[in-house]
């Protein structure tokens, strides 16, 4: 792992410098690459990186619900779902068992996607 101090002041920086759909999706990007690292520590047999990684997504899943804007109707669907990739996770590290995680990772991947694509949608409506 790189613990440059120029690399941590440019992610802070990044961080910082963001828009709230852009922290939204450097969001979705952290806990894709922990699911991600937490299944690759299953799959290994680390449990320690399993645990690690593990944990570091639900951190980013609990701070994906508490950043919902409950004067949307969505948002009670959206907090259900982190309710349930929470769920998951923990039955993922608990058990060291991959597919939990593997669905949380798909569940994960499509709302980024998701996400991404909508916020390009104003931008190409508003050239038209």
């Amino acid at each position: 792992m790189n613990t440059s101090p120029y690399l941590q002041k440019y992610q802070q920086a990044a961080v910082q410098t963001s828009s709230g759909p852009q922290l939204l999706l450097m969001l979705y990007d952290g806990a894709i690459k922990f699911v991600r690292s937490g299944i690759e520590g299953i799959e290994e047999r680390k449990p320690e990186k399993a645990n690690t990684n593990l944990q570091k997504a639900q951190r980013i899943v609990n701070e994906l619900t508490a950043s919902l804007n409950f004067d949307y109707e969505i948002s009670n669907n959206l907090a259900r779902l982190y309710e349930y990739m929470m769920h998951q996770l923990i039955q993922a590290n608990s058990r060291k068992a991959a597919e939990p995680a593997r669905e949380v990772l798909n569940y994960l991947i499509d709302m980024r996607e998701t996400w991404a694509t909508a916020m390009k949608k104003p931008i190409m409506e508003s050239t038209q």
